[in-house]
């Protein structure tokens, strides 16, 4: 059968569908028969009809978003199953359905007039979640095989790392795509992501996008979802890499050892090359012969010197790898980066970007949300960022402690309700032992008790002795904690707001409220800049204006180095 290419440009899809993940403007059509072998699938017989004989040109797994042509994923779910929605995707003109035989046996999909009459097909497979990469890359043509990918996973780090390869790979004179926690880009133009890494379908169909916009280099933030789930089948990286790993998604994974074999399924043949971060034990099991490892101490094939720190939070060092020395500079503060950026220049290195491109790629990125400067002319640092998680948190605040150079450190920090409840303490543990003044407020309680999420978090952080903790504050309105550090921030402190990052609504009982850290710090800022006088707190404990009660401080000095 001759193949013509077909084209299915936005502007011909109905408006209800516009707000959905983009797709190639043209495809080449996919005999269903071709595509059930391409993945092990049996087609169903229907009487007297060959629907295997039909075509495909698009996929998805939501009903809403299918377009005429598209193979229908129906998927088993934790709560429905997506054969549920399966009727609505046949009525929008869906050619092929791929499910598993409970998604034939529950519904009617058998007696539906499409499928009678042989215009829908069938495809049943006993992992459809498993094989819906494949099939979806094969719809639109293999795309991460005409890019150079470079995957990136690990607890932290995976965006600021993502961020420091686009724009190396962007001084290196290649046209770059990114996908990942904070924004997707294709040359250029930016989108909001939904998911750190999009569904199987959706991410072949964004990277043939990024194919038809001339788009050469992708760096991909690679999370343990998402190789748990198989959005990354049938996606194939040039470089695969590793930052680190520590306590996060156990309401996901059934413990820690669960959560590394996810992140290392990157490794199982994915990537052409690997890099892996060897500064932790983690990073030291997944790195085998030929695996290039970069380390902030010890040894690796990449590693630093003479690092610098300077009190804007800028560093400077040598990196040192197998095809020679890289004079480093960073916007971006804290030994965690020094980290992320060594990675950067092993990922770049290995897929043949110049050194002069990469020294000059790092040295010119600020990444939204992760040690973000909010600067209007006060005396101090503020800072919003991401972390949220034990590790994370302690990371940040290290390196806060590092920039304060003797003066205080306040954060504010919550944690996320309906997600890993056993690090809630851990977290609020790790901040009050590395602050001085430590505001415990809401995150995103989602549809739990924010009080009982404060209450996980208040528990751990005073289980650190009073002696090696600074005084603990819970405020339950964001606004008005970050308000409250804003105001009892000194000359030289430094102020994080941890937690949300780049995020910009808060969900509170399943409504997301428009809320943004960086408006947030910045409006307090300008209040405080306005009325010309801060409200400083006494050094014996001090007041404050949120109506919460106070947990009083422990003895530990401001000077002292956090633990």
């Amino acid at each position: 059968m001759t193949r013509q290419v077909v084209p299915v440009a936005l502007r011909d899809v109905p408006s209800a569908v516009a707000t959905a993940p983009p797709r190639p403007a043209q495809v080449e059509p996919v005999q269903i028969h071709e595509l059930a072998e391409t993945i092990g699938a049996q087609v169903l017989d229907v009487p007297g009809h060959s629907p295997g004989e039909g075509l495909v040109t698009g996929a998805t797994l939501r009903a809403q978003h299918v377009r005429p042509g598209d193979l229908f994923a129906a998927l088993p779910g934790t709560r429905v199953h997506g054969a549920d929605f399966a009727a609505d995707a046949l009525t929008a003109g869906a050619t092929a359905v791929l499910t598993d035989q409970a998604g034939v046996e529950r519904t009617a999909l058998l007696d539906h007039p499409r499928v009678r009459d042989g215009q829908v097909a069938l495809l049943v497979h006993e992992d459809p979640r498993g094989v819906l990469g494949s099939a979806a890359a094969r719809i639109y043509g293999d795309p991460s095989r005409r890019l150079t990918l470079l995957g990136v996973t690990g607890t932290s780090g995976k965006t600021t790392t993502s961020y420091l390869l686009e724009s190396a790979l962007r001084a290196a004179g290649h046209t770059t795509g990114l996908v990942g926690t904070v924004e997707t880009r294709i040359a250029g133009e930016r989108l909001d992501s939904a998911f750190t890494t999009p569904e199987a379908p959706d991410l072949q169909a964004l990277l043939a996008v990024m194919v038809e916009q001339g788009v050469t280099h992708v760096p991909m933030e690679v999370s343990s979802h998402a190789l748990a789930l198989a959005r990354v089948a049938g996606t194939r990286f040039a470089v695969g890499a590793f930052t680190n790993l520590s306590q996060d998604h156990l309401d996901f994974h059934r413990d820690l050892e669960d959560y590394f074999q996810a992140k290392a399924l990157l490794f199982d043949g994915r990537s052409e090359r690997e890099v892996v971060c060897v500064d932790g034990d983690w990073g030291r099991r997944l790195a085998t012969e030929g695996t290039i490892t970069v380390a902030t101490s010890g040894e690796a094939d990449w590693t630093a010197t003479d690092v610098e720190t300077f009190p804007t939070g800028e560093q400077r060092f040598r990196a040192h790898g197998p095809e020679g020395t890289l004079d480093v500079r960073l916007r971006l503060p804290g030994p965690f980066n020094i980290a992320n950026a060594l990675l950067a220049a092993g990922i770049l290195t290995a897929a043949g970007i110049p050194a002069a491109a990469i020294e000059q790629g790092l040295a010119e990125v600020d990444v939204p949300g992760r040690m973000e400067r909010v600067a209007l002319g006060q005396d101090f640092t503020a800072v919003v960022d991401y972390s949220h998680k034990p590790g994370a948190v302690a990371a940040v605040l290290d390196a806060a402690r590092a920039q304060a150079d003797g003066r205080r450190v306040l954060v504010v920090l919550g944690c996320g309700g309906d997600r890993d409840v056993a690090k809630r303490p851990l977290m609020g543990e790790a901040a009050a032992r590395r602050s001085d003044l430590l505001v415990v407020t809401d995150d995103n309680p989602r549809s739990e008790d924010a009080a009982d999420i404060r209450a996980a978090m208040l528990a751990g952080a005073l289980e650190v002795p009073e002696a090696e903790r600074g005084e603990v504050v819970e405020a339950g309105d964001r606004r008005e904690a970050i308000s409250e550090a804003v105001h009892r921030a000194r000359a030289g402190d430094v102020v994080v707001i941890a937690g949300k990052g780049h995020e910009t609504g808060q969900e509170i009982a399943g409504v997301v409220h428009p809320f943004s850290d960086r408006d947030e710090v910045a409006a307090a800022l300008r209040r405080r800049l306005d009325t010309g006088s801060a409200r400083i707190a006494d050094a014996a404990g001090g007041t404050q204006s949120s109506g919460e009660p106070i947990i009083p401080a422990g003895s530990r000095g401001s000077n002292e180095e956090a633990r």
